[in-house]
């Protein structure tokens, strides 16, 4: 009983940390994106003003 206990805890946590990791790449994904469109869209500055970034590094 003991080791069929164990095997089914393994599969749920196998299967939990599989939809946890697809997850975070889908997230990690849409952040992408949205970085990349920060360089691509950003506001514009008034002439002879310097540009201002979007981040604050």
């Amino acid at each position: 009983m003991v080791p069929l206990l164990l095997v089914l805890i393994l599969a749920v946590l196998l299967f939990g940390a599989g939809f946890a990791l697809e997850a975070l790449w889908w997230i990690a994904a849409i952040v992408l994106v949205l970085w990349l469109l920060g360089f691509v869209i950003h506001p514009t500055a008034a002439p002879g003003a310097r540009r201002s970034r979007w981040y604050r590094w």
